[in-house]
């Protein structure tokens, strides 16, 4: 059974309806793919550090993490976002296992660059742990804290985690957005680019197209396939039959491809 990883970004959690987990439960009892949710959790990590009064700062948008910083930001991912998810899929009639890349050091981590403290970098994924969690019935639920074989934890940008889960899984990889995929506007116009390759994405980002937040979602797609995966694809979850269009091989989102696959 193919597998896909699915990233939830934390602007869109609140924004997804039920028949998106609906959708995830059914895919896995129709033995259509087995789906894996890795999820981010940014403004709710911001909100808390505000409640907290604990300063943050981004640098190259990746949150610089002190101690102090990390403790809140595993508070909010591995705590309540994760297992408010896992309710989520369990009300829609499946079965769900919460867990942090800690956990069975499903995620060995090292560090990214001293200057953003505790940032981390995916080293190796417990694929193990995840084939057991499959055959017992459950889609894994993993918010992004990762471990070093010191014990020591790290923040990791939840799109290069779940990037680094689909190379060691061979799956196809989908972000999941509240938006339909790279958008463009031109002469008054928006419109949704179907596919781009890193040629067009890096002219792009060039041309400020690509900003912010999309910019480590697009990079995440490419290192992806930069490791041998065929594709990745940004989808809009409030829209659930974008997530079954994209498995049925139909045009959904923005796929990003190798340039040998391209074609107008």
């Amino acid at each position: 059974m193919d597998i896909i990883v699915l990233k939830l970004g934390g602007s869109v959690l609140e924004k997804l309806p039920d028949s998106f987990y609906k959708t995830l439960v059914q895919l896995k009892q129709d033995k259509v793919c087995q789906p894996i949710v890795v999820h981010g959790g940014g403004p709710e990590i911001t909100k808390a550090l505000n409640k907290w009064t604990v300063e943050s700062t981004f640098v190259d948008g990746l949150r610089m993490t002190t101690n102090e910083v990390l403790e809140v930001v595993e508070m909010v991912l591995s705590g309540s976002l994760n297992k408010r998810i896992v309710a989520h899929v369990q009300r829609s009639g499946g079965t769900a296992i919460g867990l942090s890349g800690v956990d069975g050091s499903l995620l060995n981590a090292s560090p990214v660059d001293a200057k953003l403290g505790y940032v981390g970098k995916v080293e190796s994924v417990n694929t193990d742990l995840l084939q057991t969690l499959f055959h017992h019935g459950s889609i894994p639920i993993i918010s992004p804290i990762g471990i070093d074989q010191q014990g020591q934890k790290y923040n990791i940008n939840a799109d290069m985690a779940a990037a680094a889960i689909a190379i060691a899984l061979n799956a196809k990889l989908a972000f999941i957005s509240d938006i339909p995929g790279v958008i463009e506007e031109k002469e008054g116009n928006s419109f949704v680019h179907p596919q781009l390759t890193k040629p067009q994405i890096e002219s792009l980002i060039q041309r400020e197209v690509i900003t912010g937040g999309m910019i480590p979602k697009i990079q995440s797609a490419l290192s992806v396939l930069e490791a041998g995966v065929d594709e990745a694809v940004i989808l809009n979850g409030c829209e659930p039959k974008d997530l079954l269009n994209y498995i049925q091989g139909k045009q959904a989102g923005t796929k990003v491809i190798h340039e040998e696959g391209y074609h107008d």
